[in-house]
């Protein structure tokens, strides 16, 4: 099942003895375990009905003792284990030894008062191991994978009005433009501009344009953006904004680079005709990013990308080798670019 699935079954009482949670959206992955930490435990409880494991460091004979044990003077628990070995494509740990047969023996008859519950930070299960299958078999298993560019704006504007303030779409997408993709920061700013809002107000442009700084990726996503539509001026002002940052120019070199290579890669993908969501997953961007580098690739034909990146390569050679000056490099190579454009 999906996250949205989980979510509605757990709201409706509907709780599985065993979850393994798996998907690259550690924040959504986050909220759906304090879910079922709200609905079968007290907070006054917590400390006797929350026992925490990682199979990296714990044998699964000892999680599954603690699953198989009756929880001490609460009416259930939950027994959380962090896992890269039993369930995800990871080798496993030479520390520890570990005896998938017990935990396939319990899965097949799982204790009512606990929910074991897996966390598996990957993008894709090993579907070749007999847990795995099991879990399937049994629907246990829930995908948190990274939510779609709509997707992404509807909760930001649902998030605000949770809070009693409103915010349209174009602040939705300023903010995403401003913070990236990261649901931990892209929460935080909300909440910040919620109170700055106000009871009943409206998180604005404005607001968000004056409160919140555009994170160094972001940052250089807009440099390549000024580069392409031959805006030098601008774009070497973003560069000396970013130095006075104390930004390294070696890093936002590398930030140019990988952005450059991720517009090859989506320009050729997008001639093979790969849809905008095999793309992100194929060069392993959220689909959002994968959006607006798409977006930006257009700009670009596949042999300025290529020209481009075989220039940032020298230049990293003579940046590293002392042969020219770190800054003064990479403002050279912006200001020749904005010059030639992106044809």
């Amino acid at each position: 099942m999906d996250a949205k699935q989980a979510f509605r079954a757990v709201n409706q009482g509907q709780i599985s003895p065993v979850y393994v949670c798996y998907g690259t959206e550690s924040y959504i992955r986050n909220e759906f375990i304090e879910r079922l930490q709200e609905r079968l435990v007290e907070p006054e409880h917590r400390e006797m009905a929350i026992v925490r494991f990682d199979t990296g460091e714990t044998p699964i004979d000892t999680v599954v003792d603690e699953a198989e044990t009756l929880p001490f003077l609460v009416p259930s628990k939950i027994v959380i284990v962090r896992d890269q070995t039993l369930f995800a494509a990871g080798k496993e740990s030479a520390k520890t030894e570990h005896r998938p047969e017990r935990l396939l023996a319990y899965m097949e008859q799982p204790l009512e008062s606990t929910v074991l519950v897996f966390v598996v930070p990957q993008e894709k299960l090993d579907e070749r191991k007999k847990t795995v299958k099991t879990a399937k078999a049994k629907e246990y298993i829930v995908s948190f994978a990274s939510l779609q560019p709509e997707e992404l704006l509807r909760w930001l504007i649902k998030r605000a009005g949770g809070q009693g303030r409103s915010m349209d779409a174009p602040a939705a997408e300023e903010l995403l433009r401003r913070v990236g993709t990261d649901m931990h920061a892209l929460a935080a700013e909300t909440d910040k501009l919620c109170l700055h809002a106000g009871q009943g107000g409206a998180v604005s442009l404005e607001a968000i344009r004056t409160l919140v700084p555009m994170a160094t990726e972001q940052n250089v996503f807009k440099l390549t953006e000024e580069l392409a539509a031959l805006r030098t001026t601008e774009a070497i002002s973003l560069y000396h904004d970013l130095l006075k940052q104390r930004e390294e120019p070696i890093k936002l070199m590398a930030l140019l680079v990988r952005q450059f290579r991720n517009m090859l890669y989506v320009k050729e993908l997008g001639g093979q005709g790969y849809s905008p969501q095999q793309m992100a997953s194929q060069i392993g961007l959220h689909p959002y990013a994968a959006k607006l580098t798409a977006e930006q690739a257009r700009k670009f034909s596949l042999e300025r990308l290529a020209a481009l990146l075989g220039e940032l390569a020298e230049l990293d050679y003579a940046m590293k080798t002392g042969k020219v000056d770190k800054a003064l490099g990479l403002e050279l190579f912006l200001l020749r670019t904005g010059s030639q454009g992106a044809s």
